[in-house]
């Protein structure tokens, strides 16, 4: 005995299904069952509300000495995202990270391998000038971590390029040291999602040790190839 081809359309009947009085559409196209991204509407949306939470932190001691809240700059639809330490005496006036003399280096480093900074997004461990350009204290990092892991989560990146120690410690800890850090891939764990990242040295950082920027080179020309390995266009 033979069994014929029957078309999938066909298996129910006509019959049985009119007798329900329901409308019955078939298609051959897969269903998606799987939840798509955020639409770039909800991003900024998010972004806007994780603003307003930052702005309206207490008890604080950089943000009442600060003038500004340095939030972010470049693409925030961009798979690159650079974090720095945090604003001095030029971001804090004008309210954008990486404007002064280590903004102006960082944008010679992207365009070394070919990056324009308005095609990546760039933010800091936190958010308000520390008094004097002090660096961050351990406890004002571990409270602007949380904002800055929802940050990450937010952008969603594919490359997370973290700059100096302080934006090492942030999401690491402070048992590792940059100088045996630096350079090599590291993963981190935001919100059960993994982030491939880079330590390098800040540029403000190279601004005094001039002659730690051939180390920096070689991580530049680590994250390059990264970026065409994962076909990331900027």
């Amino acid at each position: 005995m033979t069994l014929e081809d029957k078309n999938q359309n066909n298996i129910i009947s006509t019959e049985l299904v009119n007798s329900y009085n329901i409308d019955y559409v078939f298609s051959d196209k897969p269903i998606n069952r799987f939840k798509t991204k955020p639409i770039l509407e909800d991003r900024s949306k998010l972004l806007s509300e994780l603003r307003n939470e930052i702005e309206n932190i207490n008890n604080c001691e950089l943000k009442s000495n600060s003038k500004k809240l340095v939030f972010s700059d470049g693409d925030y639809q961009s798979q690159i995202m650079i974090i720095g330490e945090g604003p001095g005496q030029k971001e804090d006036e004008i309210g954008k990270p990486f404007v002064g003399d280590a903004g102006m280096l960082l944008n010679k480093m992207l365009k070394a391998i070919n990056i324009e900074r308005e095609k990546v997004y760039i933010t800091n461990v936190v958010n308000y000038r520390p008094p004097n350009n002090r660096k961050p204290e351990p406890a004002e990092v571990t409270r602007y971590s949380e904002f800055l892991r929802k940050h990450i989560s937010i952008i969603d990146p594919k490359i997370l390029i973290l700059m100096g120690s302080t934006a090492m410690e942030s999401l690491f800890g402070s048992r590792i040291k940059i100088t045996k850090e630096r350079g090599n891939w590291k993963d981190i764990i935001i919100k059960n999602k993994t982030y491939l990242s880079m330590i390098t040295f800040h540029p403000a950082y190279l601004l005094r040790q001039p002659e730690q920027k051939k180390y920096s080179w070689s991580d530049l020309k680590k994250i390059k190839k990264k970026i065409d390995e994962l076909n990331i266009n900027l």
